[in-house]
């Protein structure tokens, strides 16, 4: 099908207790963490995430031994927004070759219909890449809006998760997401999973983490793991400083 979900991954009070490590690093970052990158550099609770040998596992099971965190980032709808995430495939604008990738969403909030779960288009992963329509809609989560226009969203899965939950998708897995109409947050913290070999080609120079395995390509510059689970003033400057990179990448 091309994605996975309702995977447990932690309790309900372990997920609780990571929201709460997210919310307290917004009150230094000054405001949301959404869609701020590379996040387990910076904070310990999403590196913590990102290893749990439980996701580790699943995400071998599927590309294999060797992993690399590619980026981390919380994506977030605040209640009652009309924030939405059009139909899109991932892989179209990372810039990497090859599709030994794996995308796993783990929810810190409950991730329903109601608060704008996402919705998946079972087997779309063996489509190849399909065209996308750029845009700049103010409520679109998506950095330039991307959207494909021709799905038919009556075969769409609606992938429902519990805090501590997880769902995985593949690159090419065609998804998208509706607006929050609940009245708490939804929040989930998005990882994306590679192989040592898949080279970055949009730029000269990119970075990752190895977490399991054995890199022999080198393609990548390392990543510096968080080691503290508050965000220092420093750290969220460094924040900024990769969520910059990262979309210079993804919108080019």
């Amino acid at each position: 099908d091309g994605f996975i979900s309702g995977v447990p991954i932690l309790t309900h009070e372990e997920a609780a207790l990571h929201r709460q490590h997210l919310e307290n690093a917004e009150k230094v970052f000054g405001g949301s963490l959404h869609y701020v990158n590379k996040v387990h550099t910076a904070l310990r609770s999403p590196l913590e995430l990102a290893t749990h040998p439980k996701l580790l596992d699943l995400v071998s099971s599927i590309i294999g031994p060797n992993i690399l965190i590619y980026n981390t980032t919380f994506i977030i709808k605040e209640a009652m927004t009309p924030t939405f995430v059009s139909w899109h495939q991932d892989l179209t604008y990372w810039g990497l070759n090859g599709g030994d990738q794996v995308s796993a969403w783990l929810a810190l909030s409950n991730a329903d219909e109601r608060s704008g779960c996402m919705e998946m288009i079972p087997g779309s992963h063996q489509w190849g890449e399909q065209a996308q329509v750029t845009g700049d809609d103010p409520d679109n989560v998506l950095l330039q809006s991307q959207t494909i226009k021709a799905v038919d969203e009556s075969q769409a899965v609606v992938c429902a998760l519990t805090p501590g939950e997880v769902s995985l998708h593949h690159g090419w897995t065609v998804h998208s997401s509706r607006p929050n109409k609940s009245t708490d947050r939804r929040i989930g913290l998005n990882i994306q999973y590679i192989t040592p070999d898949m080279r970055q080609e949009k730029v000269d120079s990119d970075s990752a983490l190895l977490v399991r395995g054995e890199d022999h390509f080198r393609f990548y510059g390392q990543d510096t793991p968080a080691t503290d689970y508050r965000l220092s003033p420093k750290a969220a400057q460094r924040l900024r400083k990769a969520t910059t990179e990262y979309q210079r990448i993804a919108g080019s």
